[in-house]
């Protein structure tokens, strides 16, 4: 797989702090406008607002005033405190330790099956529930059939060396190897040729609504 550039900075600061309540603020009335089929320009000739002072809002450049957003809101048929939820939001983090992780039972699981989830968060602002799963096959593990479920995941080899299957094709991973696939593919452990084995498994799939 050859290098190719991210369109994304992962250690980018999102907003400076003094901006998160314009950009936060921009950002639902833009989503409300979208969602009312209206252009900035029907935006504007609704509200009496010019299309530029629109634009600044939307993106986040200046601070409307406590009139702007009552006038904003009455047209877009929202609660004023609408333009405020996205800035309320609560951002979690979940700190696991070594060896803390709350071990599950996966239906399908054989003796000597161990997963262990190492986090979770529930309804947040991404929309997207991801799952950190630290599993361990030992020498009592037996294949078990393969699993087919919503979402992305990826799997990290710790340990050991397994065949994983995917869909009709059974992968080689040993420590170091990643396998990320649409796990809507019927998918699992199915050679176990170096024990134990222990590999990491991140599932991320849209939260329900």
């Amino acid at each position: 797989m050859t290098a190719k550039a991210l369109s994304q900075n992962p250690h980018r600061v999102t907003e400076d702090r003094e901006k998160v309540l314009e950009v936060a603020i921009g950002r639902e009335v833009r989503a409300f406008r979208k969602q009312q089929n209206m252009t900035v320009a029907d935006l504007a000739k609704a509200t009496g607002l010019s299309i530029g002072m629109l634009s600044k809002i939307e993106n986040g450049n200046t601070s409307p005033s406590l009139t702007t957003l009552q006038t904003l809101a009455h047209v877009l048929s929202v609660p004023l405190t609408a333009f405020l939820r996205r800035f309320e939001e609560t951002r979690s983090a979940v700190h696991t330790q070594s060896g803390r992780g709350v071990e599950m039972e996966r239906e399908g699981t054989r003796a000597g099956h161990q997963y262990q989830l190492l986090g979770h968060i529930g309804s947040n602002a991404s929309g997207v529930v991801v799952e950190p799963y630290l599993i361990t096959l030992t020498e009592t593990s037996d294949v078990f059939p393969t699993f087919q479920h919503e979402g992305i995941e990826t799997i990290y080899m710790l340990e050991g060396e397994i065949g994983y299957r995917h869909g009709s094709d059974v992968y080689t991973l040993k420590p170091g190897d990643t396998l990320f696939f649409d796990a809507d593919a019927p998918h699992g452990p199915e050679l176990l040729v170096e024990l134990p084995a222990r590999y990491l498994s991140v599932i991320s799939y849209p939260q329900a609504h």
